[in-house]
């Protein structure tokens, strides 16, 4: 059936649409990562859906069908230090201002996943649970989640005892735990979120990352 909600805006003055959405909000570790995407009008895959309902394996196969086909595609990042400075929601937004930047392509409309982007002499138009429900907007999620975790990976790399090849700076149990022994690590954990907070808190030294 595929996410038919962007064809309603295409006519006439409508004909490059970009979908933006962000991975990474809720992370302890790591930046949050925005993509956006234009997508061909006449464009359908029914396999692309909202990344957090597809896995690993499927996110990566639509990563490379998402790059062959699209008109256009963008990435926005902002680390964890920008993070705990200007907040997480701020955060995400300039992520997303950023990844349309980064296409370098003209376009007619915005379309987010439930969030307002001031600044655009364009409509924008935010949706909520947008992921679930524009083209554009999904292939962006995945676009995003995918560069996200292959960032996390490479930490991975650098910090093993944090696992983040499996949790992708989420707060599992086995996260929290290595915190706990080893404490945060400078300009990668998020020292705004609670859990990071409450170590530092605790007077436990950042383990420097160089």
């Amino acid at each position: 059936m595929g996410l038919t909600y962007q064809d309603q805006f295409y006519s006439d003055s409508v004909k490059l649409i970009v979908g933006t959405d962000e991975a990474g909000r809720g992370p302890l570790a790591g930046p949050v990562v925005a993509a956006a995407v234009i997508l061909p009008q006449d464009y359908k895959n029914d396999r692309i859906n909202d990344s957090k309902q597809l896995s690993e394996k499927q996110r990566e196969e639509l990563f490379l069908e998402i790059k062959e086909h699209a008109i256009a595609i963008g990435v926005g990042i902002v680390s964890a230090d920008e993070i705990d400075e200007i907040n997480i929601y701020e955060a995400a937004r300039k992520a997303m201002k950023l990844a349309i930047s980064d296409m370098k392509h003209d376009f007619d409309l915005v379309l987010t996943d439930c969030m307002k982007l001031p600044g655009f002499n364009v409509p924008v138009i935010d949706i909520v649970k947008g992921d679930a429900k524009a083209l554009p907007i999904a292939a962006a999620s995945i676009i995003a989640k995918v560069t996200r975790d292959k960032m996390m990976d490479e930490l991975d790399k650098r910090f093993p005892m944090y696992n983040f090849k499996k949790n992708k700076g989420y707060g599992t149990k086995a996260h929290l735990d290595a915190l706990k022994k080893y404490g945060p690590i400078e300009h990668i954990h998020r020292k705004t979120f609670k859990p990071v907070e409450k170590i530092i808190h605790g007077e436990m030294n950042l383990f420097e990352d160089f």
